[in-house]
């Protein structure tokens, strides 16, 4: 299984065509948020399942600010994340996921990719593809797949 994670498109939402030509088919699609506006034209893109949550900079949008999914076995927990103050650290999400007996927690709103395993949580940022905030300043996403196995492997790219 192929699973497609990103989010704060804020808007740049060509980039998306972007990655779709460079994964090739996918099995879902996750934005976490501050997709500002784009969600009609994001599910035109891709015809697969697509999980969207609402951001900080999604105003007046009926996205939920939280969904929980069950993909293979694991437990996912998607939020964008600046309720749990994921900016200055991941403690409070890491702790809802434990709360929630997910074993992955996928977030977005620093702007920076990161994936790194915590407490039996994996801790999953595709960081942004409008306005990246790491130092090489690329648009990233994250390829998440899933084996016949159930085991799960994240690969950060860069546009």
């Amino acid at each position: 299984m192929k699973i497609l994670v990103v989010s704060d498109t804020h808007r740049q939402i060509l980039y998306l065509n972007d990655v779709l030509k460079q994964v090739g088919e996918i099995d879902a699609l996750i934005h976490l948020g501050d997709i500002e506006g784009q969600e009609e034209y994001i599910r035109s893109r891709v015809s697969c399942p697509t999980y969207l949550v609402c951001g900080n900079n999604d105003f007046f949008s009926d996205l939920p600010k939280e969904r929980e999914l069950e993909m293979a076995g694991h437990r996912i927990f998607l939020t964008h994340g600046h309720y749990y103050r994921v900016s200055m650290t991941t403690a409070l999400l890491k702790d809802e996921a434990i709360a929630r007996n997910c074993d992955i927690a996928m977030y977005g709103h620093t702007h920076r990719p990161e994936v790194r395993r915590e407490d039996g949580v994996t801790l999953v940022n595709p960081g942004s593809l409008g306005y990246p905030r790491q130092e090489n300043r690329k648009s990233s996403f994250i390829l998440m797949e899933i084996d016949e196995g159930r085991q799960v492997h994240y690969t950060v790219n860069y546009l």
